[in-house]
């Protein structure tokens, strides 16, 4: 049995892929991804030894105006002839899709060759890559419970799927690797995989009154480390893989992003958040509907980007005061999914062509 993953673009787009191929491994599939030649899931793919990295041409689907927007659809036809010809020499039994603008030549790709695809939607609204692969899917798996199906047919709930792995860390081992020797209450903040400008630029502004009361880990994205800030108990990384399941351990709270990978894996541990979803200007509004979503049910304050630098240290100090309420809150969640389910469910629509 073979089987293909896809997506990329950031690490939303790899994380669920990440989850899904140690089960396939283990289940005696050969299994290869198809990715971007300089996209950050070759390199984290890369390191995956039972798996073969294929590169493709790839454009980026933005909803503003650029003058690239004239190339990519060259790039994208360039992609699907490349994922085509890889595709029907590997001879796969299903394509599993992620999303991501990598994700869009890879579909169309398996359609050509009569391969079955299962794609997968994160967010509360549609992605575009999503949107435009569906026409080529046999299902694609939702997030968010949907009751008018965006998918029509081709929509099915599945819950949040996140890393059974988050959950092994080591809390006395993420100390260690932070440096942390208190009994202070610790933040973790995280501006997802490309990190978030404002968000750490506002951490900075106020690094001296949060360590009055907190730790700080600051993961803050690749290249964005100031070197110019060191405290006692803060800490920056730019990216952090193989740790972050010990250093989940050590926070009491987290300020994030709020890409809906992210916010069910903090769902999942129990961990209290404070939500700064990209602003309308930056995105197509899904981090605030996330975000919305997840305040509806207690898991989280919400902190709009454009207040961030006015309100961030009322709204740590709230979340934190309000954070057991929260982990009650999510002890009775009900949209984790199981992933060995899902494993099942994809081996069953590769057998029902």
């Amino acid at each position: 049995m073979k089987i293909i993953f896809t997506g990329g673009g950031t690490a939303g787009h790899i994380s669920l892929n990440l989850a899904l191929i140690p089960h396939f491994i283990e289940l005696g599939y050969e299994v290869h991804y198809i990715g971007s030649k300089n996209g950050m899931e070759k390199e984290i793919i890369k390191e995956i030894k039972d798996v073969k990295y294929h590169e493709i041409s790839t454009g980026k689907l933005r909803r503003y105006f650029s003058i690239e927007n004239f190339k990519d659809p060259f790039r994208v036809i360039n992609g699907v002839i490349e994922a085509k010809r890889i595709i029907k020499k590997i001879k796969p039994n299903i394509v599993f899709s992620k999303g991501g603008f990598v994700s869009l030549p890879v579909v169309i790709g398996a359609k050509l060759n009569n391969v079955p695809v299962v794609a997968h939607e994160s967010d509360l609204s549609a992605g575009l890559a999503n949107k435009l692969a569906s026409p080529f899917c046999k299902k694609i798996f939702l997030t968010f419970e949907d009751k008018n199906n965006k998918f029509k047919e081709k929509g099915e709930y599945v819950g949040a799927l996140v890393r059974e792995e988050i959950k092994t860390g080591n809390k006395e081992q993420g100390k260690k690797i932070c440096n942390i020797n208190n009994n202070k209450p610790t933040i973790l903040v995280m501006g997802g995989s490309l990190g978030a400008r404002s968000i750490n630029e506002a951490i900075w502004e106020n690094i001296d009154e949060i360590l009055k009361e907190f730790n700080v880990i600051h993961i803050c994205g690749k290249n964005s480390v100031n070197k110019n800030i060191k405290r006692d108990n803060y800490i920056q990384f730019e990216f952090v893989k193989d740790d972050l399941k010990h250093i989940f351990k050590v926070a009491d709270m987290v300020i994030s992003r709020a890409g809906a990978n992210s916010i069910f894996e903090f769902l999942s541990l129990n961990l209290p958040m404070l939500l700064i979803p990209l602003p309308l200007s930056q995105s197509r509004g899904d981090q605030i509907e996330n975000a919305k979503y997840f305040k509806s049910k207690g898991y989280c304050n919400i902190l709009e980007d454009e207040k961030i630098k006015d309100n961030l240290l009322e709204q740590i100090k709230n979340t934190y005061k309000n954070s057991n309420t929260m982990k009650e809150k999510m002890k009775n969640q009900k949209e984790i999914g199981n992933i060995k389910n899902i494993v099942n469910r994809i081996i069953e629509l590769q057998n029902n062509k």
